[in-house]
């Protein structure tokens, strides 16, 4: 499926097949397509790149697509990464995490941290953490399979 040009997102790189590739959903996904191009909050003399997720509702093009500034799709990255690493130990704790000191990680940036950590303000916590152990578990070989393209691509670039 064409990626529209003709929205407020330019596309500059795109990814048109998307959809066969989409995690578990691959080959009925309603995301098409993948671009990096100018974002659509531009304004005159300041132009910015984003990253777009095209949804497709199979008649038009859905007001759910995403689009993200570069930097916040490496944070979501890094906190993908950050989650599954803390995953593989958190099986140890009886909670899945410590509750006087739910702080994972703080991963420096810009002369500060992103601080991770559980969010114990859900009340429904030590069910939901242990559900969304299970589902990495079981997303394991599709996440892994991506973990180690973006080391290899890393790689590549020099990092």
């Amino acid at each position: 499926m064409k990626i529209p040009t003709s929205l407020k997102h330019k596309p500059v790189i795109v990814v048109k097949d998307y959809e066969n590739v989409d995690g578990k959903v691959a080959n009925e996904s309603d995301a098409k397509g993948l671009s990096i191009g100018l974002a659509q909050w531009n304004d005159r003399g300041s132009v910015e790149a984003s990253a777009k997720v095209w949804r497709h509702t199979g008649e038009k093009w859905s007001r759910q697509s995403e689009e993200l500034p570069l930097h916040r799709v490496l944070d979501l990255a890094l906190l993908v990464c950050r989650t599954s690493l803390y995953f593989q130990d958190a099986y140890r704790l009886p909670k899945y995490y410590d509750p006087s000191d739910p702080k994972i990680d703080r991963i420096g940036m810009q002369g500060d941290a992103m601080t991770v950590e559980v969010c114990t303000s859900n009340e429904k916590i030590d069910t939901d953490i242990r559900l969304l152990a299970d589902v990495l578990s079981g997303e394991g070989e599709r996440l892994g399979e991506r973990f180690r393209l973006l080391s290899d691509m890393l790689k590549r670039m020099g990092y």
